[in-house]
């Protein structure tokens, strides 16, 4: 054994020896979570479940066995979400969050390998590629935070094939691209894994099944934690074809998504029309917001086809501040490339978006 091949010995009395460099030297998922009383940081429903669906789901988990072990692949969800995306359910994966997604995804195709992404873009990409050892490759986006086509193009030429993130709303900054453009980059990935995450599709009318239905190498992601209003139940789902999800669901752990789960997904499948009309409120909301803050002083909101938006502001550390001490919490992002002085601002219900106008107009 060579000295290149020993494991790593410990920094510190305290620092395990065994762990790998990789994960030595990526910093924990950055958040922090703040007490306030409205909250407007995590880009999340600002609606719980409805309650009579929630009595529903909590009715039918008592009426089943907990001593049982569900779905050896989350089977069930799988046929249903399958009916409701008019999908093929071989082509379906399911997984607590689509943040579990990503992280299979990269093993899939990211280790050994290279993980194609833009700069700024959601941590978890780059967050699995540093812990999976991945080659990272990171292009910055265009100075209206459209996706730089041809960077990426040239990123997938002058690279080893791996896996390509493209997320369409664009997170953190809200942005969707031209369908055209995003057709154009997802085509030349030829001989890569191309993802395209929807997480906020609801929130802005686009709709790649089509494109991910067009080519083998291709898989999308869709969440149950914006729209649907489920982010505590952890739910996610990848559609590809069938080839594609059997190499996927290979890196599944067995029985990874649980009765209490699975129920509450059932429900929710069950009663789709409330997504539909929170997610048009959300929007009206948002573009009412984006309205107000036209005309502050020293603020800029940024155009956002998301549940969020990005605030520009002189100071980000001095607005952040100022509007928890509103009692509102948003999501600092001003130490990401290209966003110097940004806040991240979750569309919340109308009279909590009435406090953040308000206490936006209040900073001088």
């Amino acid at each position: 054994m060579t000295s290149e091949s020993l494991p790593r010995t410990a920094e510190s009395p305290n620092d395990p020896v065994g762990v790998r460099d990789a994960v030595r030297a990526v910093p924990a998922y950055p958040f922090t979570p703040v007490d306030a009383p409205i909250k407007l940081d995590q880009n999340e429903s600002p609606y719980d479940f409805p309650a009579e669906l929630k009595a529903l789901a909590a009715e039918r988990m008592l009426a089943r066995p907990w001593n049982r072990y569900p779905d050896l692949h989350a089977d069930t969800l799988r046929e249903r979400i399958a009916a409701f995306e008019g999908w093929n359910p071989e082509g379906v994966v399911v997984t607590p969050g689509s943040n579990v997604l990503i992280k299979l995804l990269t093993e899939l195709a990211g280790i050994g390998q290279t993980v194609v992404t833009v700069s700024p873009t959601f941590s978890v990409y780059t967050l699995e590629a540093q812990l999976l050892g991945a080659r990272l490759v990171q292009v910055p986006l265009g100075a209206d935070f459209s996706l730089p086509v041809e960077g990426l193009k040239a990123a997938l030429r002058e690279n080893p094939p791996g896996v390509l993130y493209v997320t369409q709303p664009h997170a953190p900054t809200g942005f969707a691209d031209p369908q055209a453009a995003v057709r154009e980059l997802v085509e030349a990935a030829q001989g890569w894994v191309v993802v395209l995450d929807e997480a906020y599709h609801q929130f802005s009318g686009t709709d790649y099944r089509d494109l991910i239905r067009a080519g083998g190498n291709r898989i999308g992601l869709r969440t149950f934690s914006k729209a649907w209003g489920l982010a505590g139940v952890r739910l996610g789902y990848a559609l590809s074809t069938p080839t594609l999800a059997a190499h996927v669901q290979k890196l599944v752990s067995a029985f990874n998504v649980g009765l209490l789960a699975q129920t509450a997904l059932e429900v929710a499948l069950e009663h789709p029309g409330y997504v539909e009309d929170r997610a048009r409120e959300v929007v009206a909301e948002r573009e009412r917001v984006l309205a107000a803050l036209g005309g502050h002083p020293v603020w800029r909101a940024h155009p956002s086809q998301a549940n969020f938006f990005l605030l520009r502001t002189p100071d980000a550390d001095a607005a952040y501040r100022h509007l928890l001490s509103h009692g509102i919490v948003v999501r600092r992002q001003d130490k990401l490339p290209g966003l110097q002085g940004c806040l991240r601002v979750s569309i919340g219900t109308p009279a909590e978006n009435d406090v953040f106008l308000a206490a936006a107009r209040d900073f001088r």
